[in-house]
Order: structure tokens, then C-alpha cells, then sequence
């Protein structure tokens, strides 16, 4: 139960940046507790309090019932009767501009009788069982949810744990959090009776977490409100200044804005696209966060055009014109109707510039998107019913086909993390992210994370704790460290020991920035005070050993110089059918190199004259190769590739292993394979080896002797 009288520091209930529209006139708080108290309320007439619900309920849905919101009333208005607020309205004023707020939204009418109930539980003798009677299991559902939630709410103990069950609560019902958020508002508007101390505490908690969560859920109405009114509360002389500011800029008798939103009009009306063209003057923080970046402001800098269509084609034709008409600001432009924002938000983002050099940003988003971007998931109706029947997963449990993929994965960390005080620490910095990015799988799926995440943060989202056997992964095709940070629109390739033998390191979590990622590894470790297991040991760094045919290589080749010795170059070690070249050294030797080796180019620099030669037709030769293994450091790494070269008949003359590097580590081998047609299946199968990514032949440079 909170309070409230309204706080003259703060700003009233506002519709931040919502298209102009006939002003509704602001609700009579002490009005309204009188009609509770004193209007007829029969079962023929809709009660005269609830009137301002039913006019925004009915412009979202001109045919819905309305009883179930008259009985909600009286049941609430009846069991509210005789409990003040402290600014000394009746109790039932919250409930009614709770649900009035989430029908200016456009919420459904299960979610509007819950909220008019949403106190009932939890401050009368009303019982859960009888709102279940009096109407149904979901209206229930929803009602018990946050009546959870109110328990413990804003308690400084406490707060972590409210929130934890708010989370687990809108894990089965996105609509509980819609009305928690509604509460929050209404309450945050009337926050003027109660002590600056405890004002700034609730401002706090609402500005880490609230906001943040409003802003995942895609309700920006209520989102920007909250902003404006924690702004004031938390930093009043920066409100009071912007506020200056924009009431300067609005006594301006001429406005940059309208006169560009009319060259807009014109522009589109030639172009045959029938669009509204808006101006939409931007919140208080919004106004105070451009002042920051970019210091003066002009008057285009109060507002953006938002310009709103029919169809999803004709945003890509207004974008046309507008390029094509004005100056477009390229660094400005983003897409997000082809890859919405992972809270359900699509739109044209665009700034163009007059001769003038003013600078207006554009808004270009259809008469649908625009409802989405303002409530988010409220404006999507009952996720449970989208066809008159309940949606049940396998297991016959509520699925939510709306909720953000976000979510989904807070809630399976959630349930990971050992303790409250880390459940709360991990949230806030979740919270923290202020935009997520989208990367993409080999098989067409995706996978969405925070910006700032690392291919570790991939593994862990897409694969869960079996994560720990990840071993690499190719960013757009290339192989990445596990810390590479990711970009929105990476495809990511992740590489499994599929054996499972790799374990995760304590150096993951200087890149793990997702708490699923952190906690997993965090809670591995625990239960591995010894650390990861250490690999066999493997040879020195750089030493080569030799096996039984280490002998000179023989060249089966003709050369075109007769009694001449032949012997096959070490630094690019050529076998059939490579295209080669040779060049006499000293000693009467030729030495034979593959044509692309790196030591041909500067030995015919240097005035070296070629030999010409080929290969000799003779089945039995043996043909030495140097092969580079690039694979990541795991156990039993090097023992599975020497049976894997064994297995395929091929002699090891020399092998040399370089110390890992960030996870990877690059093996040498040279190899005396029995016949040239081998080489190609021997690559194969140290491909196939687990954890190596790649098997080329040597590329060194040439020797000096050369």
C-alpha cells in the first residue's frame, strides 16, 4: 500500500514522446474517490469512477464485455471502503489509475479486472479462492502474482528477493510485470508525502531495475514517465534546467520542426505515399542526454518527426523520398523493422538535413509498429489466447509465445544462482546492458546477448552448462578466440570437444559478460577447487624428434640436368601432383620447391636461374611432406593425432609442438608418406582428430643455403 499526494518537484503524468493528440484532461484523483464512494453501481450501470477505463478500454476494443470490469469495481471499490491513502484520497483512486494507465495502453480485459483487483488479497479479507469464483483461474493467476510481489515490496532487505519473485512470476505471465510496472508508475507520481530519504530509495530501485525491465518489455510509455520522474527526484537541479529549457523552446513562435514536418507532408503527398507526419517532442532525460552530447541545442534538437504508414513497404518509400528529397545523415540510419530490437520494437531510424544546415531525426514505422513501441507486450493482448484457446507446451505447462528471449534465459539463470545477494548483483548488471545484439548459427538460428558478449557467452546461451566442452569457435568463418567480442549480425561457429573431456577455465570469466555464462562457470570452479584437469604432458616446445627413417628425403623427379643429385626442399616439401620448380645449390645438388613456395620468389628476384624438372612415373617412391596441425589445447590432443596419422600407414620423421597460445596450439610433423595419393585422405583424418581445426601443408621460408 503506498501513497501519495502529488509532489509539485516532479513532473505530472505525462505521455512522453506520443504523437500531439487532443489533451486528455488529468484525472481528479479526489474526484474519483467520491464517485467510488457515492456513484450507483447496479448490475445495468457501469459505475461513473470507472467511466475514463471504459473510454481508453474501448478504443483499443470496441466490442469487449464489460461486465467482468464492473464486477471487478464493485468487488474492489466494496472491500477498499474505508481505507485512506496517506495524501487522504479513498484506497480504491490507486487500483482505478493503475488499470486506467493499462488501458490507455491497450491492455485486455483479463489483464484490466486483475489490476483493479490487484490490492484486494493482500490488503482485505478478500481471498484468492474468491476472486478464482468470482472470475476464473486466469484473472486468479494473475492477482496471486502480484500479490507476491507486494509482500516484501520496498523493503532495502528485502528488494533483492521482490524481485527475484517478480521475475519468476513473469516468467509464467508477462501481464503480472505490466501491472507491477503500472503500479510502480502511479506510485512513483504520488511519491510527495513520504520522506526525501525514502523518495530517493525507491527512485534508486525503480531507475536500476524497473526502468530497465520496462524498457526489455518494450513499454516505452510507461518507461519514459519513469525516467522523467526519477530524473527529478534523484537530480533536481538538472531536471529544473531542462525543464527551462523546454518551455523556452516551446514559447518560440516559429519552430524548425513544423516547418520541416510540413516539407515532409509535401514531399510524400508528390510522392503518392499517404502518411501522417507527427512531431514528437522528445522526455525530459531525452532532452537532457542530447543536451550532453552535442552541448547548445537548436530547435530541432526538442523533437523528432515520426512519420506513420500503412504498410511495412511503404516505410522503405518514405526512406527513399526523404533520402532523395533532403540530405541524409548516413551515420544516423538503422533498420530495425528487418531486425527488430529484442524487446519487439520496429522502426526506420533516419536524420536528414535541410540547406540550413537544421537536423532533423525521423521516426518511419506503420500504424501497428508505432502501438508496439509504446506498450511493448501489453499492446499484443492475452499471449495465451490468440485463437480463443489456452496454449499448453509439452509438458502442460503455460507457454507465453511473447516472451523476450531475454527473459527466458534471466529466468534459467535465476534459478542457478547460489544465493540472493548474487542473484541481485548479476540482475543489475544485466540490467545494465542498454541494448542487446543478435549473432547468427550455422543452421539459420539465432542466438541474442547483450552488447559487449563473448563467443563464451554464445556457448553458454546456446548449449547450457554443457558449455564447459566448448574449445573454440569461427567468427564469419574464421577462427576466434573464445574472448572475441561478438558484433550484432556475426555468424558464430561453435567447436565442441566431443568427448567432452575440456573443461572451462578461470580466465573465461575475464570474458564472460553474460550472468548464465558466469554463474556456470563460477559454480563449475567451485566444485573444482583443483582446477581443470591438466593435459598429458606434451613435448617441449620446439624440440624435434626424429623416427626410425630419418634419412635424407629422395626425390622421385627428373631434372634436366644429368648426374645432377636431386633432394626435395624442406621449407615447402612438394609431392605429387604439386606443380614444382627447382634451382641448382652448392655441391652439384638441385633443389626442387613447389612453385607457390615463398623461397621461388626470391631466389628468381635474385637472378637465380630455374631448372626445369618433373616428376618421374615410379610406383614405388616414398614422398615426404611437412604437415601444420592448428587444433585447441585439450588432453590426449597429441596422442589422438600421432594413431590417427599411424592408422593411415604414414611414417612420423620429425614432429615439433609450439607452446599454446590463448587456448590454441600449433603441432609440425614431418611425414614420409609410402605413396603421394595418401596425402590427401592423411589431412582428412587429422582433421577429423577433435579439437583440430585445421591441417595445411608447411609454408616456411626458404633456407639461406638456397
Amino acid at each position: 500500500m503506498s501513497a501519495e499526494a502529488t509532489n509539485p518537484a516532479t513532473p505530472g503524468p505525462i505521455t512522453p514522446e506520443a504523437p500531439r493528440r487532443r489533451a486528455r484532461p488529468r484525472i481528479d484523483l479526489r474526484r474519483l474517490g467520491r464517485a467510488a464512494l457515492l456513484g450507483s453501481a447496479t448490475r445495468d450501470r457501469l459505475p461513473d469512477a470507472i467511466s475514463h477505463v471504459v473510454e481508453a478500454h474501448r478504443a483499443h476494443y470496441p466490442d469487449s464485455d464489460l461486465e467482468p470490469l464492473r464486477r471487478a469495481y464493485v468487488l474492489a471499490e466494496s472491500s477498499h471502503r474505508g481505507q485512506m491513502r496517506k495524501s487522504g484520497e479513498p484506497y480504491i483512486t490507486h487500483p482505478l489509475a493503475v488499470t486506467l494507465i493499462l488501458a490507455e495502453l491497450g491492455a485486455e480485459a483479463t489483464t484490466l479486472t486483475a489490476s483493479l483487483l490487484h490490492d484486494t488479497v493482500e490488503d482485505t479479507e478478500v481471498t484468492l479462492d474468491q476472486v478464482r469464483t468470482e472470475f476464473g483461474e486466469e484473472v486468479a493467476y494473475l492477482v496471486d502474482g502480484v500479490t507476491k510481489l507486494e509482500k516484501v515490496d520496498y523493503g532495502a532487505a528485502a528488494e533483492p528477493e521482490t524481485f527475484r519473485k517478480m521475475l519468476v512470476a513473469t516468467g509464467n505471465d508477462v501481464r503480472v510485470m505490466s501491472i507491477k510496472l503500472a503500479d510502480r508508475l502511479h506510485n512513483m507520481r504520488t511519491l510527495g508525502v513520504m520522506r526525501q530519504e525514502k523518495q530517493e530509495r525507491i527512485a534508486k530501485v525503480t531507475r536500476d531495475v524497473l526502468i530497465p525491465l520496462a524498457e526489455r518489455l518494450g513499454v516505452q510509455a510507461l518507461k519514459t514517465e519513469l525516467e522523467d520522474l526519477v530524473f527529478a527526484i534523484l537530480h533536481p537541479e538538472e531536471y529544473k534546467q531542462t525543464r527551462e529549457l523546454i518551455a523556452a523552446n516551446a514559447a518560440r513562435t516559429e519552430h524548425p520542426l513544423d516547418e520541416i514536418a510540413e516539407e515532409v507532408r509535401g514531399v510524400l503527398r508528390e510522392a503518392g505515399i499517404t502518411a501522417e507526419v507527427l512531431i514528437r517532442p522528445r522526455h525530459f532525460v531525452s532532452v537532457h542526454r542530447v543536451r550532453r552530447k552535442r552541448g547548445e541545442l537548436r530547435g530541432a534538437d526538442f523533437g523528432r518527426l515520426l512519420v506513420l504508414v500503412s504498410e511495412d513497404a511503404d516505410c522503405y518509400g518514405v526512406l527513399g523520398e526523404l533520402h532523395t528529397c533532403f540530405t541524409p545523415v548516413v551515420s544516423e540510419f538503422k533498420d530495425f523493422i528487418a531486425v527488430p530490437k529484442f524487446n519487439l520494437y520496429q522502426s526506420l531510424h533516419t536524420a536528414v538535413a535541410r540547406a540550413d544546415g537544421e537536423v532533423a531525426e525521423v521516426l518511419i514505422r506503420t500504424h501497428q509498429m508505432h502501438k508496439v513501441a509504446e506498450a511493448g507486450v501489453v499492446a499484443l493482448g492475452n499471449p495465451y489466447t490468440p485463437s480463443g484457446e489456452e496454449h499448453l507446451d509439452t509438458v502442460g505447462e503455460r507457454s507465453d509465445p511473447t516472451r523476450p528471449g531475454w527473459l527466458s534465459r534471466l529466468l534459467d539463470w535465476q534459478q542457478s544462482a547460489p544465493d540472493t545477494d548474487t542473484f541481485w548483483s548479476t540482475l543489475r548488471e544485466d540490467l545494465a546492458q542498454d541494448r542487446e545484439i543478435t549473432v547468427f548459427r550455422p543452421d539459420g538460428g539465432t542466438i541474442g546477448l547483450p552488447a559487449g558478449a563473448s563467443c563464451i557467452d554464445a556457448a553458454y546461451a546456446q548449449y547450457g552448462e554443457d558449455a564447459h566442452a566448448c574449445i573454440g569457435a569461427r567468427v564469419n568463418g574464421r577462427l576466434a578466440a573464445l574472448g572475441t567480442v561478438l558484433s550484432d549480425g556475426d555468424t558464430v561457429q561453435l567447436l565442441m570437444d566431443q568427448d567432452a573431456a575440456s573443461e572451462p577455465s578461470r580466465d573465461w570469466l575475464d570474458h564472460a559478460k553474460t550472468p548464465a555464462a558466469r554463474i556456470a562457470i563460477r559454480r563449475w570452479l567451485t566444485a573444482h577447487p583443483e582446477g581443470p584437469r591438466a593435459p598429458e604432458p606434451e613435448p617441449e616446445p620446439r624440440a624435434a624428434y626424429s623416427g626410425p627413417s630419418a634419412r635424407p628425403a629422395a626425390a622421385n623427379a627428373v631434372v634436366d640436368q644429368p648426374g645432377a643429385g636431386v633432394r626435395l626442399a624442406g621449407c615447402c616439401t612438394p609431392v605429387p601432383p604439386d606443380e614444382i620448380t627447382a634451382f641448382a645449390v652448392r655441391g652439384g645438388v638441385v633443389t626442387v620447391h613447389r612453385v607457390e613456395c615463398s623461397g621461388v620468389a626470391r631466389m628468381k628476384a635474385a637472378g637465380r636461374a630455374e631448372i626445369g624438372v618433373r616428376w618421374a612415373d615410379a610406383e614405388t617412391a616414398e614422398y615426404r611432406v611437412t604437415l601444420i596441425a592448428e587444433s585447441f589445447s585439450r588432453p590426449h590432443l597429441l596422442a589422438d593425432l600421432t594413431e590417427a596419422i599411424a592408422l593411415e600407414g604414414v611414417a612420423i620423421i620429425s614432429a615439433t609442438v609450439d607452446p599454446p597460445d590463448q587456448g590454441r596450439v600449433r603441432h609440425t610433423y614431418t611425414l614420409q608418406l609410402p605413396d603421394a595419393d595418401r596425402l590427401q585422405n592423411l589431412m582428412r583424418a587429422m582433421r577429423n582428430v577433435p579439437g583440430v581445426y585445421d591441417v595445411d601443408r608447411a609454408r616456411h621460408a626458404a633456407a639461406g643455403a638456397h
